[in-house]
């Protein structure tokens, strides 16, 4: 528990980072990678002592799957016995989740301690430029620049980076990472990165470096030519999905009774050789490819220590927050954070692959930007009831009755018959979806990392059943 000194300096420190310029809570999101420029992360890690420098990265990008990755290769790490540190982003409930050790969250004194260390470089550089009409470090450049430090003040034994928005561009590809991974490429951000699978597998393959391993889950043929072609220029060995090696996935009966169980394959000239089989945490065969991925990113870390028993371990008790996450039973509640269209045929899948309850309810919001109309075109065959909302923590939701809109017209066009309801607020739209579902039905809460934060966090606090790591909302 914190004195009251101390939490007043850790509330206006958060006040201070809050403050910076913040491209995911802002409503006028960069219309072009202009915007995102390197040199402020580097000149800030200069002043701050390059903490970066003496850390084993692990670099991880992908249009999806990259947090799920990240929490694959932390858990095998952690189970192999090393100390690992993990950045990711964005945070369900509070920010420290951003920064972990072994899994386990930052303290608010280390948050508070971090900031306050780099309070001072940032206000220089946001003098230096105002003498040029720029702006200083923005929220993510700093927060990557917190974990980096903190993770150098804790002596991780690895750190993993997962990247913010592409990956050429990112704040985190300051970075020389010992192994970097790519798990997978689809649409999504196009307004930044790209209106092709081609320029958005480029930028994502901007975080690939001279003679250093890629691992790519990515399976589109344009895309991979595509990292193929860079990691040819680049002298980068490159170890590929369905090439290089392979997964099998076994999904569980029902959904809410058992674990799934990922067969995991070598690959020589085209001949798949089994190397173990091990249940995973997370549901989904997209999940059984990322954990295939961060099985091959650790593998290249050449480590005795990273056997088969410590990758089983690791791989069985990894559990990715709000990723077609189990969060109740009676009804059974899934908390995800799909925002694209890729991850909504994801979760569909898992649906339809696995017998559930019924009625089934579906609690949607989404963010300006995102192809809403192509995610409902696939969640309408999957539910009876779709309750529309929006979420209160960011300026970029989507219009309720736009998103009611695209439902109606994506269940009209194929003959499904769904009730669309309206419903003002998240807290409302969670108290009808229990009286719909009743104790024996389905309830999914996805479309956006904000409403599954939002909808999490009240179920979180009224039931003691949710796991404890999720803590508090964010102030």
């Amino acid at each position: 528990m914190m004195d009251k000194t101390t939490e007043h300096d850790y509330r206006a420190a958060l006040e201070f980072l809050y403050g910076r310029i913040n491209f995911e809570r802002s409503a006028n999101m960069p219309y072009s990678l202009a915007e995102l420029k390197l040199a402020r992360m580097t000149r800030l890690l200069e002043l701050a002592g390059n903490p970066e420098r003496d850390q084993k990265i692990i670099h991880i990008a992908g249009t999806k799957g990259k947090g799920s990755a990240s929490h694959f290769v932390n858990s095998i790490l952690t189970q192999s016995g090393f100390r690992t540190g993990r950045f990711t982003s964005p945070h369900l409930y509070r920010i420290e989740e951003r920064f972990a050790i072994d899994g386990i969250p930052c303290s608010p004194e280390n948050l508070l301690s971090c900031i306050e260390t780099l309070r001072p470089l940032i206000l220089e550089m946001d003098h230096e430029a105002s003498l040029e009409s720029s702006h200083g470090p923005t929220y993510f450049e700093i927060t990557t620049a917190i974990a980096l430090l903190y993770f150098a003040r804790s002596n991780a034994d690895y750190t993993i980076l997962e990247v913010g928005l592409g990956g050429r561009l990112d704040s985190t590809n300051v970075c020389q990472p010992i192994v970097s991974l790519i798990t997978s490429i689809s649409f999504d951000h196009t307004r930044q990165l790209g209106s092709t699978l081609e320029s958005i597998a480029r930028e994502k393959a901007g975080i690939i470096k001279p003679q250093r391993p890629v691992v790519s889950g990515v399976t589109n043929p344009a895309a991979r030519a595509v990292i193929e072609t860079i990691a040819e220029q680049r002298g980068s060995p490159l170890y590929q999905l369905d090439r290089d090696f392979a997964v099998n996935y076994h999904s569980p009966t029902r959904l809410d009774e058992s674990q799934p169980v990922a067969e995991f394959y070598q690959m020589k000239n085209g001949q798949a050789q089994k190397k173990f089989d091990s249940e995973i945490g997370t549901l989904g065969r997209h999940q059984a490819a990322n954990a295939a991925v961060a099985v091959a990113a650790c593998e290249q870390l050449k480590e005795s220590r990273i056997d088969v028993a410590a990758i089983q371990r690791g791989l069985s008790s990894t559990h990715c927050p709000a990723r077609i996450q189990i969060t109740h039973r009676n009804p059974l509640v899934i908390l995800d954070t799909a925002h694209n269209v890729a991850s909504v045929d994801a979760l569909c899948e898992v649906l339809a692959e696995s017998q559930q309850p019924s009625p089934s309810v579906l609690l949607f919001a989404s963010t300006q930007e995102k192809d809403v109309r192509g995610m409902l075109q696939s969640l309408v065959q999957q539910f009876r009831t779709i309750i529309c909302t929006r979420y209160l923590s960011n300026p970029r939701g989507v219009a309720i009755e736009e998103v009611a809109k695209y439902a109606r017209q994506c269940a009209d066009e194929q003959n499904q018959t769904v009730e669309v309801i309206e419903v003002a607020t998240p807290d409302e739209a969670w108290s009808l979806s229990q009286r719909l579902a009743g104790e024996d039905g389905l309830i999914c809460v996805t479309g956006s990392f904000f409403i599954a934060a939002e909808i999490g966090e009240r179920f979180r606090q009224s039931d003691k059943r949710l796991p404890e790591q999720n803590h508090q909302a964010m102030p």
